[in-house]
């Protein structure tokens, strides 16, 4: 999906807003403990398709209505080309291809990524983090969430999740102090 300058700019003037408005008026709950990553991430075997299978709800997935899902492959450059994409309403695939790295240690959990054109690279604000909080020893379920507990995906290999495994992955999120009541379904066919 091309996204026009007319266009790029006025997602970065409303994401820009947000962010302010987060500051400015601060977060709705209270939590007194910081968002635990998971120890280390071993980034090959990360590579490759994750199916959404619940998500905090947001702006920038607002048309999505099933079938969103996010390939990941390493780039020349070592960091990570990601591909995410969804089913509209009108039944069409919406994509967005961006770039991820990691911050700090070859192992970290902690990565950044940007959906803005690289040329814009150098803004801060173009960055959102992405950090691994919850990833089974078979890198089959993954929680990814951010320092603010602002955005949470549920994702798995698979298109659909044993419903066993979804509830204890909840109970580990709740103890992180996540609200996971907030957690959206997300519709895989």
């Amino acid at each position: 999906m091309k996204i026009s300058l007319f266009k790029f700019a006025n997602l970065v003037l409303i994401g820009s807003a947000l962010l302010i408005q987060t500051t400015v008026y601060g977060q709705t709950t209270t939590v007194n403990i910081p968002v635990k990553t998971i120890a280390s991430l071993d980034v090959p075997r990360y590579l490759g398709v994750w199916y959404e299978i619940a998500k905090f709800p947001n702006w920038f997935q607002k048309k999505c209505v099933s079938n969103t899902k996010a390939v990941y492959s390493l780039k020349s450059d070592s960091n990570l080309q990601v591909l995410n994409s969804c089913k509209t309403a009108s039944n069409e695939i919406s994509q967005a291809e961006g770039t991820a790295k990691q911050i700090g240690a070859k192992d970290s959990p902690k990565l950044e990524v940007r959906f803005a054109p690289e040329w814009l690279s150098f803004l801060p604000m173009v960055w959102g983090d992405y950090w691994v909080i919850d990833l089974d020893a078979q890198y089959q379920v993954a929680a990814v969430s951010d320092p603010k507990r602002d955005y949470l995906w549920v994702l798995s290999r698979t298109p659909q999740i044993d419903p066993k495994v979804y509830d204890e992955l909840l109970s580990r999120l709740q103890q992180q102090q996540f609200d996971v009541r907030k957690l959206e379904k997300t519709l895989q066919q």
